[in-house]
């Protein structure tokens, strides 16, 4: 066998690994699996011995020595792996003053020397606890999300009856998006025994959800009392309980509920499917990936649904986004039908549309960078976070409230770049004891019950006499009481 202390050719290769005890040996399997040349170094004259035994390129060097690298090739990709914390910084060190276009990675053996490897120039520290930790929380957390969709396919093959799945009010393509999946979900669970049924409050009217649900050929009810009565199932999707930006009397059953937004003011009723992830970017990604973990043929409509679900949700993936939200968009973007979505996300827009975007531009007051606007009485609700968005990239501007009154209630939509703030908290503080608030960091509504402010004929005089009170609230709450006076 050739003398395990002999150089190397000189040149260039992709990767050395410096230290090959458990850590190391294991990056060298895993490169070789993909055709990878690999040249290993050792300390240790055994392990040296016994991998040139396997046909691995494996030398003799002590990592830690000054003149480690003579005779070795320039690597693209050095792996740093002993499991000796000032020999790892030695040749960190090392390495970066003689090949400084090399990538580095290294193990740490503790907080300390990851810290001092990070300044030594490691592009990437590996601390394996940590690794393993992440490893640990990783797998379980798939193993649980699999049981999940599990146990929600058995759940819905098991039942007889109607399945009434309700959006929240006023749904957007999430929410639309999700009902459409779960209601995909269900018929391949139980094809023979199960209506599904797809029900909504308010009005679809943003320009946008509207081309989505007529392309798509969305079949959607209205939600009364009566139809209530005759669904023997109710499941909800992007609400988190009934009453909770729904109409759903609090008390009502309900079976199943998967949502991304956070409520502390409802508990599930026993025996209840509850799936609630703030920390997901839309509900159509909990529904994608119950898709994925239940290996459900996606249909064209459906995926198209997902995927613009995600994208509106995530203000195409530029908010609350995250890296499960790209990996389902990933999963279903060659499933889905581009010329629809390019269509959906190229709609005209309505008369009344522009007349509240004007409305909110002209009527609009700042103080210290709070941007609040009147837009009146309005028939689509959903033009009012259209004109937040726009406001909102004014310059100056680091918060947008606008408002308006609909037949029924006074209606906030709310936008923030102020990383100090949490909007949705702050609305939920705010308004919440007087009607249904929340959201997330960047953007919020809230919906305000008319009944709560006694009668009055004109819609315009209500909204000029509750306001005042109202936002005041939110001024004081944030701080801004003694402001604009």
């Amino acid at each position: 066998m050739p003398d395990v202390a002999q150089f190397v050719p000189q040149g260039q290769i992709r990767y050395i690994i410096f230290g090959c005890g458990t850590t190391g040996y294991n990056i060298i399997l895993e490169l070789v699996k993909e055709n990878e040349h690999v040249v290993a170094i050792d300390r240790d004259e055994q392990r040296v011995r016994t991998l040139r035994d396997q046909k691995y390129d494996a030398y003799l060097r002590d990592v830690k020595a000054p003149d480690m690298l003579v005779g070795l090739p320039e690597p693209e990709i050095a792996f740093v792996m002993t499991n000796d914390a000032e020999a790892n910084l030695a040749a960190v060190i090392a390495i970066k003053k003689r090949y400084p276009s090399a990538h580095l990675i290294a193990r740490a053996i503790d907080p300390v020397s990851a810290s001092k490897l990070t300044n030594a120039g490691a592009e990437l520290v590996l601390y394996p606890q940590e690794v393993v930790a992440k490893a640990a929380i990783h797998q379980i957390k798939k193993q649980h999300m699999s049981r999940v969709s599990q146990r929600l396919f058995t759940l819905l093959a098991g039942w007889e009856g109607t399945l009434g799945i309700v959006t929240h009010k006023n749904p957007d393509p999430d929410a639309i998006a999700s009902a459409m999946a779960l209601a995909a979900i269900a018929r391949h669970a139980n094809p023979q025994n199960l209506i599904i049924r797809m029900f909504y409050e308010g009005n679809i009217g943003h320009q946008e959800n509207r081309t989505f649900v007529n392309l798509l050929d969305i079949k959607m009810e209205h939600l009364t009392a009566e139809v209530l009565t005759k669904c023997n199932y109710l499941a909800l999707v992007d609400s988190p309980a009934p009453g909770a930006n729904n109409d759903l009397p609090q008390a009502t059953k309900i079976n199943i509920i998967i949502d991304h937004h956070k409520d502390g003011k409802h508990i599930a009723s026993p025996g209840t499917f509850v799936d609630i992830r703030p920390g997901v970017g839309a509900t159509a990604s909990i529904l994608t990936q119950y898709l994925q973990e239940l290996d459900i043929p996606v249909d064209k409509r459906v995926a198209t649904a997902l995927l613009y679900g995600i994208r509106a949700d995530t203000k195409d993936f530029k908010r609350n986004t995250t890296p499960q939200d790209l990996n389902y968009a990933g999963f279903l973007l060659p499933l889905t039908d581009a010329d629809l979505l390019d269509k959906i996300m190229s709609p005209s827009l309505s008369q009344e549309t522009i007349d509240v975007l004007g409305k909110a531009i002209q009527n609009r007051q700042v103080i210290s960078g709070y941007l609040f606007s009147n837009v009146g009485y309005l028939m689509n609700r959903d033009a009012l976070p259209q004109a937040a968005d726009l406001l909102i990239t004014l310059e100056g501007v680091n918060t947008v409230l606008v408002y308006g009154i609909t037949d029924n209630a006074i209606v906030v939509s709310a936008r923030n770049r102020d990383i100090r703030l949490h909007i949705g908290n702050a609305l939920a503080e705010a308004f919440g004891d007087i009607g249904d608030a929340g959201g997330h960091p960047n953007m919020a509504a809230a919906t305000l019950p008319l009944h709560y402010f006694g009668r009055v004929e004109q819609k315009a005089d209500l909204l000029n006499i509750a306001i005042a009170p109202i936002l005041q609230k939110f001024k004081t709450l944030v701080g801004l009481e003694n402001e604009g006076k």
